[in-house]
C-alpha cells in the first residue's frame, strides 16, 4: 500500500532551547549547550561537562501529577510531544491515532539513584512508583491516557537511532494501514555517574569537554539530552482535518552494520547501504538531496565511517553536510527526532545549520561541511542520519511539501 506521509506537528526541548522555535534560532545563532555538569555530581568524574536542558520547569510544563510520576527523560519527551500534538484538535477515530517511543537508555539515571538510596537507607525507601518511572513505553502510556489515543502504541530501543527509528516504525504502520496519523516521541536524559564512566572507558566521550564533529581535534562525544516529537498523518487525513503541514515524509530506512558492538564498519558500508534504501524509498536520485544531517558526534571512527558512506552514496556531488551535536551534544534517542526537525527547517526556511565547534576539518573529511555559519540555499529534500551502538543505522528523507 502506498500512502503519501506528512509532517504536521513538531516540537522540542533540547540543551540549547525548549520549542521548535527557540531551538532552531539557537542553531542557526551558533549558541552551544555544552557546560559543567549541574543536574549530577562530577564530583570523581573523569569529564565534568555536558549538555543538559536549561529553565525546564516540568510543573508548569506538564502540571503537578505528571511532574511527579514521570522521570527526567520521560518529562522532556512528554513536553515535546504535547507541542508537536498541540494543533491536532478533537480526535474523532482514537482508535486510528498511535504513538512511538524513542529511547535508548531509558531511566538508567533514576535506577542508579534508587539502587544507591536502597543500599544506604533500605530497600523500604524504594517507591511504588520506581518501576513505571523507568520503563521506556510509559511515556506513551501517559500521553495515550491523557489524549485518549487507542491506535498502536509501540516503543523502540536502538541505542542512539532510537528516535530515526521510531519515525520508521510510525511511517510503516501508517503505510500498512494500521493507523491514519502517529505521534513520534523521543526522550533521553542518561546523564549519571555509570554511564559516564563507562562512556568514558569506552572511548567514546570527549576528554576536554568539547562537541568538535569532523574538526581535526575532535576527541569524542558529550553527553546531551532532552526530547523531541513529531506528527506524521496521511495527507487525506491531514487534508480532511485542514492540517497545517510542515513537510512530507519521503524515504526512510533501517539496517544494521553486523560488524562490532560499538565500532562502526569502517568503510561506512552499512551506513551507505541504509541511505541508498532511504533513496530508493523517497524515489529520488543522491543529486535531489540538498542538506544533510549527519549523526556526527565527533569520534575519531565515528566521523570518519560516515565520511566514508556519504562519499560512496554522492561521490562527488558536493552536498552541504552538517552536524548540530557540536550545539546540543549527543541527545542519544531523543538526537533522532531533533534533528529530523532541523531538516524540516532547513527545507522549509532555506536556511541550512552550521556546525557548532567544527574550526578546522580534519585533512581525512572529503565531503562539504557547513562550518562558521548557516549556509542560505533553497532545497526540496534533506536527509538526516541517526547511527548507533550494535551498528545501529537509521536514515530519514524530508521534503518540501
Amino acid at each position: 500500500m502506498s500512502r503519501n506521509i506528512v509532517i504536521t506537528g513538531m516540537g522540542a526541548v533540547t540543551p540549547i532551547g525548549i520549542g521548535v522555535d527557540n531551538y532552531w534560532n539557537a542553531l542557526l545563532a551558533g549558541l552551544c549547550g555544552i557546560d559543567e555538569m549541574q543536574r549530577i555530581s562530577a564530583e570523581g568524574l573523569p569529564v565534568t561537562r555536558s549538555a543538559e536542558v536549561k529553565d525546564f520547569n516540568a510543573k508548569a510544563l506538564l502540571g503537578s501529577r505528571l511532574s511527579t510520576d514521570l522521570d527526567v527523560f520521560m518529562q522532556y519527551a512528554y513536553a515535546a510531544a504535547e507541542e508537536a500534538f498541540a494543533s491536532y484538535g478533537e480526535v474523532t477515530d482514537p482508535a486510528r491515532v498511535g504513538i512511538v517511543m524513542g529511547t535508548a537508555l531509558h531511566g538508567l539515571g533514576l535506577t542508579a539513584d534508587t539502587q544507591r538510596e536502597a543500599e544506604t537507607r533500605g530497600l523500604r525507601k524504594v517507591g511504588p512508583r520506581f518501576i513505571s518511572q523507568i520503563m521506556g513505553n510509559m511515556t506513551a502510556a501517559n500521553f495515550a491516557i491523557a489524549h485518549g489515543l487507542k491506535g498502536p502504541s509501540f516503543t523502540v530501543s536502538t541505542a542512539c537511532s532510537s528516535g530515526g527509528d521510531a519515525v520508521t516504525l510510525a511511517a510503516m504502520l501508517i503505510e500498512s494501514g494500521a493507523a491514519d496519523a502517529m505521534l513520534v516521541m523521543a526522550g533521553e536524559a542518561a546523564e549519571c555517574a555509570i554511564s559516564v564512566m563507562s562512556l568514558y572507558k569506552a572511548g567514546a566521550l570527549s576528554k576536554t569537554g568539547r562537541s568538535l564533529p569532523f574538526d581535526k581535534e575532535r576527541d569524542g562525544f558529550v553527553i546531551g539530552e532532552g526530547g523531541g516529537a513529531i506528527l506524521l498523518e496521511t495527507e487525506e487525513h491531514a487534508a480532511a482535518r485542514s492540517a497545517r503541514v510542515y513537510a512530507r515524509l519521503l524515504g526512510w530506512a533501517n539496517n544494521n552494520d553486523a560488524f562490532h558492538q560499538v565500532s562502526p564498519s569502517p568503510d561506512g558500508s552499512g551506513a551507505a547501504d541504509c541511505m541508498r534504501v532511504a533513496l530508493g524509498k523517497a524515489g529520488l536520485s543522491p543529486d535531489a538531496i540538498g542538506y544533510i544531517n549527519a549523526h556526527g558526534t565527533a569520534t575519531e571512527k565515528g566521523d570518519l565511517a560516515e565520511n566514508a558512506a556519504i562519499r560512496a552514496v554522492f561521490g562527488d556531488i558536493p552536498v552541504p553536510v552538517s552536524s548540530t551535536k557540536g550545539a546540543t551534544g549527543h541527545m542519544m534517542g531523543a538526537g533522532g527526532i531533533t534533528e529530523t526537525i532541523a531538516c524540516v527547517k532547513a527545507v522549509e526556511t532555506g536556511l541550512l545549520p552550521h556546525t557548532v565547534g567544527l574550526t578546522e576539518p580534519g585533512e581525512e573529511f572529503t565531503i562539504s561541511l557547513i562550518r562558521t555559519q548557516p549556509l542560505e540555499r533553497k532545497i526540496s529534500a534533506a536527509m538526516t542520519n541517526a547511527l548507533g551502538f550494535g551498528g545501529q543505522n537509521s536514515c530519514l528523507i524530508v521534503g518540501k511539501f
